[in-house]
């Protein structure tokens, strides 16, 4: 995502709005004379935001402009955090014990931030089991999780069975 930058004779525009290289505001100026500005202290006139009236051009050194820049994008790469859907299987016959570890494993993922999709597998001739019958199975699984949760989206039918999405409560 390399975002490039117009310097210099490059800047399309009339008048820019001009910042110093210490941030001081010097108002809209004509580009030329914006330009024999940066060059006179021998640095490069960027047009830092180019959809704004009048652009917005900023008397800087271009390589350590876009070091900056670059520095700025990885920090904010990394501080953004991937919400996943993590999914668990169960079938109707599913004991107690293997509940608690599937609820146990959700409980992990939803204090991580990640929505959890609960899917109630239905092989066969279970796929024509009474609609209450397996909400309540599904049920089963949502109060045996201990952390605390909003259903994202309701129990319903799907191909293979029944699924359900929930997140962690903000």
């Amino acid at each position: 995502m390399a975002i490039k930058y117009r310097i210099n004779n490059f800047i399309k525009a009339e008048s820019v709005r001009l910042i110093g290289p210490e941030g001081e505001n010097f108002g809209e100026v004509p580009t030329k004379e914006a330009i024999s500005r940066a060059l006179d202290l021998g640095l490069d006139l960027i047009e830092i935001s180019p959809n704004a009236k009048p652009p917005i051009a900023k008397i800087v050194e271009y390589g350590k402009f876009l070091y900056s820049e670059n520095k700025k994008q990885k920090a904010m790469k990394s501080k953004a955090h991937i919400v996943e859907v993590k999914s668990v299987q169960i079938k109707v016959g599913t004991g107690d014990h293997d509940l608690n570890l599937k609820a146990k494993k959700a409980s992990e993922w939803l204090k991580e931030g990640h929505r959890v999709k609960i899917n109630l597998f239905l092989p066969g001739r279970t796929k024509y089991m009474n609609e209450t019958f397996l909400k309540e199975r599904m049920d089963r699984v949502f109060k045996l999780i201990p952390e605390e949760f909003k259903i994202a989206e309701e129990p319903k039918k799907s191909p293979k069975g029944m699924t359900a999405i929930i997140e962690r409560v903000r």
